[in-house]
């Protein structure tokens, strides 16, 4: 069963929102070359949801890296971040 990494992120500014949408979006195929998908919302101007699917826990950890990296990089620009991991219980593509 798929498990799912969930994160939403509130930025300081639309700018840093917009630098964080591209930077995403360019880089994490292959920082996260384990996902089995990758989804990038942006939400509003100063928010970004994240959804990582990995075939198990143990490929999930191991992005953790990637992630907490990521994440470094940005500090000074998050304002504030939630996230929520669990089991895939669906996953339909037309």
């Amino acid at each position: 069963m798929s498990v799912a990494r969930i994160t939403t992120m509130n930025l300081k500014s639309k700018e840093d929102a917009d630098r964080i949408e591209e930077t995403y979006k360019t880089n994490a195929p292959t920082e996260f070359s384990e996902a089995e998908q990758l989804l990038e919302v942006r939400v509003d101007d100063t928010t970004l949801m994240f959804v990582s699917l990995y075939s198990d826990d143990a490929a999930m950890e191991r992005a953790s890296a990637s992630r907490s990296k990521r994440m470094d990089l940005n500090k000074d620009v998050i304002e504030k971040v939630d996230g929520k991991t669990g089991n895939v219980i669906l996953n339909h593509k037309n």
